[in-house]
């Protein structure tokens, strides 16, 4: 009798993305539960301990029904690249696949996806708005040849390929060298060894514009009324720079500056959920050109019918194409 392949089995691993707050989290868990799938979390600010309420990490219960990875794997004042990430899910891959489970990428980091196929842009590593301003205050009053110059001392090869005068290229790769301590060349080298990691098929899951801005409404207002503010308030008592790149996203940036009494608490929820939206139009952005991939619209189908169909489609190994809707 011939052995029939795990779902998922092979080099394809499915990943169900899509604009924060539209349900990605109870729809991973319950095609986990049906596959007997651990979940990769593919969320640049879920890989950090302490960010729990603001990152809306999955609760502990949860975790142990349905086993998870890349959460909680960096303290707040370390630098967690792209590159890292690509290398510990890789890892979480092969694990999960060696003890005969099936691995499903579950999050909403679009560049953290690029980076696990090999395609590692200036882009997927870390940025900082701070910095970047410095940055360009410096090239102001001392001048594009002097960043120029400097660069050359940190990262000679970048500085050999990168014109004098391309202020854009130069402020970048100092930002890079400024945050990670690395050198962009180093980390461009470190990318091209890693080729591509694993062909990756996609879940769209996404709902109209109205319901999407309604449920990050009431998630951010959850959030605040269960230790949000409390949370930033441990993290700036015990040490942690409101300027680390981990508590410089939306939410924590709002709060710190509640907390320092520059804004009301009012204020800073409003900026949160003001944020938190412009965010799910740039996500919704950057997977509009995943593929392949097969989206879901939750606000017009049931959650039960979302997870049925990726379970026949995993099973199956039926492909998506395009912006193909997984409604048809």
């Amino acid at each position: 009798m011939t052995k029939r392949a795990a779902p998922g089995a092979g080099g394809v691993v499915h990943a169900i993305v899509g604009p924060t707050a539209a349900g990605k989290t109870r729809i991973s868990l319950e095609l986990s539960r049906r596959l007997g799938a651990e979940i990769i979390s593919v969320d640049s600010r879920q890989v950090y301990r302490y960010l729990d309420v603001g990152t809306d990490k999955v609760s502990p219960h949860d975790r142990k029904l349905v086993i998870h990875h890349m959460i909680d794997v960096a303290d707040p004042d370390e630098v967690f690249t792209a590159a890292d990430f690509v290398l510990r899910a890789r890892d979480a891959i092969a694990r999960i696949r060696a003890r005969g489970k099936v691995p499903l990428l579950a999050g909403g980091s679009p560049l953290y996806y690029r980076a696990l196929e090999g395609n590692m842009l200036s882009e997927s590593l870390p940025s900082d708005e701070t910095v970047r301003g410095d940055l360009d205050a410096a090239s102001e009053e001392l001048g594009l040849s002097f960043l120029h110059s400097a660069l050359a001392e940190v990262d000679p090869a970048s500085a050999a390929r990168i014109h004098a005068n391309d202020r854009v290229r130069i402020i970048r790769a100092l930002e890079i060298f400024k945050l990670t301590g690395r050198t962009a060349t180093e980390l461009y080298a470190e990318s091209g060894k890693m080729g591509a990691q694993c062909r990756i098929e996609y879940f769209g899951v996404t709902s109209k514009r109205a319901a999407l801005y309604d449920a990050i409404e009431r998630r951010a207002s959850s959030q605040f009324r269960s230790g949000y503010p409390e949370e930033v308030r441990w993290l700036l008592d015990n040490g942690y720079s409101r300027n680390l790149p981990a508590l410089r996203g939306f939410g924590y940036r709002e709060l710190a500056d509640f907390i320092h009494g520059k804004i009301s608490l009012e204020d800073a929820l409003a900026g949160d959920i003001k944020s938190t939206k412009a965010f799910s139009r740039r996500q919704m952005t950057w997977f509009r050109q995943f593929s392949p991939i097969i989206w879901y619209d939750v606000s017009e189908m049931s959650a039960d019918i979302v997870v049925d169909d990726m379970e026949r489609r995993v099973r199956e190994g039926v492909r998506g194409s395009g912006m193909e809707d997984g409604s048809r």
